[in-house]
């Protein structure tokens, strides 16, 4: 079993709209002081631990984690830094961050957090004790994509209805090719 906490790659949603937030708007709002820790993964990395630990036959479980380790204001921060959109970064009671949320998420029209998702967050449930599992640093992997990162906001809520309308791009770029329409 692989346990990632949270992923990172070209279609993510959290460290994509961190960085979209940072791009829009003039200070970003952290749930409490953002001292709680987070060890993104690559998802090629995710998928490289996959293909190997579907290859043995022991049962495990496996925490699959990045080389990193941020709290969740270090990596605003550090975002913020490698688009070169550094802002002030303002602590918030979870209940105002989350009316915050919902605001946004009207906006977009996607829900940006959930309360559980607020609590898992704080509770430290994007952190754990084990070695790194992955090889790629968010922190690389974002200066590498430093000027596509945030660009646009990815809605999960348009992933799940039609998952091809969030990851549109031009068609000579495309890799994978569109769905057939039904």
């Amino acid at each position: 079993m692989l346990r990632p906490a949270v992923l990172f790659g070209k279609e993510d949603v959290l460290i994509n709209n961190i960085a979209w937030t940072l791009r829009r708007f003039p200070v970003f709002g952290l749930f409490g002081r953002g001292e709680y820790r987070l060890q993104p993964i690559y998802v090629d990395d995710l998928a490289e631990l996959a293909v190997e630990l579907g290859a043995e036959r022991e049962n495990r479980v496996v925490d699959a984690i990045g080389p990193e380790t941020f709290t969740y204001r270090g990596l605003v921060e550090q975002i913020g830094r490698i688009i070169g959109k550094r802002r002030p970064i303002a602590p918030l009671p979870p209940g105002l961050g989350y009316l915050v949320g919902l605001a946004v998420g009207a906006l977009v029209g996607d829900v940006v957090i959930t309360r559980d998702e607020i609590r898992g967050l704080m509770a430290g449930l994007l952190c754990v004790d084990s070695p790194p599992t992955g090889t790629t640093r968010l922190s690389d992997w974002a200066a590498e994509h430093a000027e596509s990162l945030g660009r646009r906001y990815a809605s999960e809520l348009a992933r799940r209805k039609d998952r091809w309308s969030d990851y549109a791009e031009s068609p000579s770029r495309r890799k994978t090719p569109r769905r057939p329409v039904q």
